[in-house]
């Protein structure tokens, strides 16, 4: 935990702590060893792998943040909406609830991602990743807010707003909003390590973020160059330590989660 934290509080702190840019090359010294200029050595291309990291943790992160806000404001939209009104709307959200929850949602990502051009812009190109990576785990917190507010809709006091004339908007801002923020607090921390990994899986196999903009996945992926990792065994230093810290954002939250 405090490894992961120490890599959070480092990325946080970039253009503090990154000694150089990530797309700087050195071509004079490629897979250069650690040593005092560049701490994790140099890739093939003579880029500090330590900047590489960083700036890559960026990256991952945010694509895990921003993820997670997406799924929880369509989560509390679509589940407010069918546990306040009930009925065909109701039906219908959760129908399509039960469905995305029903499907593999890392296959469902790599299909959806194929369809996609492969030839937009590294910004372009995270932004839209981000989106369908958040967009895809909308049901969970959906169900979760229905059930909610479909207690919280019986509960005395908001009866009473009800029959003093308080409309939808202002018993579910007032009175139900406040009884959801635990949950969804709760869902931020298990889901945000989870969409690190999604968009992580998604560069490792080439869907994701590309060139130049660093991502974790782009730098595990060189765990694949066994000639490079034979001759030069300190390339794995990076990725070693982006698995390690993968590990640990995964497993703390299913850690609390069972307690």
């Amino acid at each position: 935990m405090k490894f992961a934290v120490a890599v959070v509080v480092a990325v946080a702190l970039l253009p503090l702590v990154a000694p150089y840019e990530p797309a700087a090359q050195d071509r004079d010294h490629p897979f250069a060893a650690p040593g005092a200029a560049h701490w994790l050595g140099t890739d093939e291309f003579g880029r500090d792998q330590f900047s590489r990291l960083l700036y890559g943790g960026r990256v991952s992160l945010f694509a895990g943040v921003f993820a997670t806000a997406l799924t929880l404001a369509a989560g509390l939209a679509l589940g407010g909406l069918a546990g306040y009104f009930g009925g065909v709307m109701d039906e219908i959200i959760m129908r399509g609830a039960e469905l995305f929850l029903s499907m593999p949602w890392l296959y469902l990502l790599l299909g959806v991602r194929a369809f996609l051009p492969l030839s937009l812009g590294p910004l372009h190109s995270f932004l839209l990743i981000t989106a369908i990576i958040g967009l895809l785990g909308w049901a969970r917190p959906a169900r979760l807010v229905r059930g909610l507010v479909l207690s919280g809709r019986e509960l005395p006091y908001v009866l009473a707003a009800r029959g003093f004339g308080a409309g939808p908007w202002y018993l579910f801002r007032r009175h139900l909003l406040p009884l959801l923020w635990p949950v969804l607090r709760t869902q931020a921390v298990v889901l945000t390590p989870r969409y690190v990994l999604a968009e992580v899986s998604l560069s490792f196999l080439g869907l994701g973020v590309g060139e130049p903009i660093p991502s974790w996945g782009q730098q595990i992926a060189t765990l694949r160059q066994l000639a490079a990792l034979e001759a030069h065994p300190w390339a794995g230093l990076g990725p070693a330590l982006i698995l390690l810290t993968l590990f640990t954002l995964v497993h703390v939250p299913n850690r609390t989660k069972q307690v």
